[in-house]
């Protein structure tokens, strides 16, 4: 049997013409809630309200879900009228049956939103509509209306989104009934009372005054940097001039990272997506790719990449995980010998963390040392070899075999389950500390490190590496 979905709208008089013929000639009519004004339109038709339903169910899915079920039941008798307030686009439970349910007509009435956007005299004639019950879903936009804020738990959720996406100390038009009260974001949950008609609605402030920014922002400020009128430094850049700023980014981000420190983090996480969003801005001016392109291309490769949740394979553990990642990785870039694989390793890499990416590919077809043990004696080859290259004096081969010593050194420390570049690093601050506090003893003490004997380096090394040790 056929289904007439009906948008009641929000007032008491919003019920069109056309939906008001239908009920005069439906057999059975339904309401979602009669607890609105716009129920007051239908009371004078037979209307069986689903009010008792709310109370029986948990959450607005089980609600929404047993809403379109009762009416989908009523319909395999008869013809029905399914009735609610606002709009059907609106209404999870209209959706539901759209879906399900073939023989359906739409007659709609003015929308929740719609009618708390006039309220609020909106400028912005596009805006993104959402229920309060389905905020988290709402993305960066110009302008915003959420409606069914009808509880203080709810008025919560909204406010945290919104501060998220506009600030909390946005102007916004809070709704309820037939007024608009503007209120700042954060008062959302701090109002008296809430009720079916509550509605937020809002929309972002000129570029230079927003609270809040998100990526867009970023390439828009690009974009106007690198205009006839902006600044002539950023005009005149390229991919290849500010390439290495990308790399100094990274590592400012990894040294906060190692400091613990949020703040800075923060701060450089914002700097390395400065320098992706500048390097898409300059492609899209050359009409290579855009930012989207480039955030499109990462969420579809991880997707795939990411099988063993999104698709077929399985993953027990973490190691699981990445043997499925890089199975998938090798699929992806068409990798069909292990030489591919090796190839693939950036060559301006860091060179400890590239000796060791290259050794661990390399590994993969079983062409590897048996144990760290055998890597060291090969280790003592390499150091045999270089010393011989020394006494012979060619310069050629002392480089040669130096480069060999320290690919042999990475693969043992490979081999031992170290990460060869933190590795070094940490042997590096500790020698940094040690030699501090070396020449801060050694000078207390009136020497001049420089016209020190080897004894006195000794004794004064030995006190240092104490005196770090202790602290």
């Amino acid at each position: 049997m056929k289904i007439t979905l009906i948008g009641l709208g929000t007032q008491a008089d919003d019920l069109t013409r056309r939906a008001e013929k239908a009920l005069e000639r439906a057999p059975a009519i339904y309401a979602r809630t009669a607890l609105t004004r716009s129920f007051k339109s239908i009371e004078k038709f037979e209307v069986q309200a689903l009010d008792a339903l709310f109370s029986a169910c948990r959450s607005f899915d089980t609600l929404n879900r047993k809403l379109a079920a009762t009416v989908m039941d009523a319909a395999k008798t008869s013809d029905v009228c399914y009735c609610v307030d606002g709009a059907v686009c609106e209404d999870e439970a209209c959706k539901i049956i759209l879906k399900k349910h073939r023989d359906t007509e739409i007659i709609e009435g003015v929308s929740k939103s719609a009618y708390a956007a006039g309220l609020a005299r909106l400028k912005s004639a596009q805006y993104s509509a959402v229920s309060a019950y389905d905020v988290k879903n709402l993305k960066s936009c110009r302008a915003a209306v959420v409606y069914d804020v009808d509880c203080e738990y709810i008025a919560s959720a909204v406010k945290q989104t919104l501060s998220d996406l506009f600030g909390e100390e946005s102007d916004c038009a809070f709704v309820r009934g037939g007024t608009a009260l503007k209120i700042k974001v954060y008062e959302i949950d701090r109002m008296k009372t809430y009720d079916y008609s509550c509605a937020v609605a809002l929309e972002e402030a000129e570029f230079l005054k927003k609270q809040r920014y998100d990526y867009a922002d970023v390439e828009t400020l690009i974009r106007l940097l690198r205009a006839p009128d902006g600044c002539p430094w950023d005009r005149v850049q390229t991919n290849e001039s500010i390439k290495s700023n990308l790399i100094e980014e990274a590592y400012e981000l990894a040294d906060a990272i190692e400091r613990g420190d949020d703040d800075g983090i923060e701060e450089e996480t914002g700097d390395v997506l400065l320098q992706a969003a500048f390097h898409s801005v300059l492609k899209e001016e050359q009409g290579a790719f855009n930012g989207g392109d480039a955030i499109t291309r990462l969420v579809k490769k991880l997707i795939f990449r990411h099988s063993h949740i999104f698709g077929k394979d399985k993953a027990a553990d973490s190691g699981e995980a990445l043997g499925v990642w890089e199975k998938n990785k090798q699929v992806e870039k068409s990798q069909q010998t292990y030489s591919d694989t090796v190839l693939a390793v950036p060559k301006n890499m860091p060179a400890c963390m590239r000796a060791q990416k290259v050794g661990k590919r390399s590994s993969k077809c079983g062409m590897d040392f048996s144990s760290p043990r055998s890597a060291s004696e090969k280790l003592d080859e390499e150091i045999k070899e270089l010393l011989q290259a020394l006494t012979g004096g060619d310069g050629n081969a002392v480089f040669d075999e130096a480069g060999d010593v320290l690919y042999s050194a990475v693969n043992l420390c490979r081999l031992a389950g170290v990460d060869c570049e933190q590795a070094l690093h940490g042997a590096v601050d500790k020698f940094t500390a040690r030699f501090t506090e070396f020449e801060k003893l050694a000078q207390n003490d009136g020497e001049r490190i420089e016209n020190m004997d080897p004894s006195r380096w000794d004794y004064y090394w030995a006190l240092a590496k104490d005196a770090v040790k202790r602290n």
